[in-house]
């Protein structure tokens, strides 16, 4: 089960441009943004920013760092660097309508770029800090279970 409390979204990089879907619903409707969505009930971020972007695109990509957290009262977002595994980027025709890819330089410029994603996409740019995910596993976790980033 989802939920719209936890949401994930992930930046990946194929061969020098970035992931981009056309979301069909919501707010950013008609807009481009980085691929990503909600947490199910007891799932990990990591493995939910994986699903997400491979639900939308048939992309398969891995969660390399976190690069961001947005805070909202009712709601979070975790926001990846993903590494390309593999796939031929393809839309859902469910939740967007067209999977682009796009140099970031580029995707700023766009009038039609949500501006969560085009805020992202800065920092991406300027090679801002983020936090690698660590081999530590809890004592009292698995790593299925455990996801430390930053240490």
């Amino acid at each position: 089960m989802s939920n719209r409390f936890f949401a994930v979204c992930g930046i990946v990089e194929i061969d020098g441009k970035i992931l981009f879907v056309r979301h069909t619903y919501g707010s950013a409707k008609d807009r481009i943004l980085i691929p990503g969505g909600f947490v199910r009930e007891n799932e990990m971020p990591n493995d939910a920013v994986e699903r997400e972007i491979f639900e939308e695109t048939q992309v398969r990509a891995k969660a390399k760092s976190v690069m961001a957290v947005e805070f909202k009262p009712a709601q979070w977002c975790v926001v990846f660097i993903m590494d390309y595994i593999e796939g031929n980027p393809v839309s859902d025709n469910y939740e967007n309508s067209e999977v682009l890819l796009l140099e970031a330089s580029e995707a700023i410029k766009r009038s039609d770029i949500t501006n969560l994603s085009r805020e992202i996409l800065k920092a991406y740019i300027k090679k801002s800090h983020t936090l690698e995910k660590s081999d530590y596993v809890s004592a009292s976790a698995t790593p299925e279970t455990y996801a430390v980033f930053g240490i």
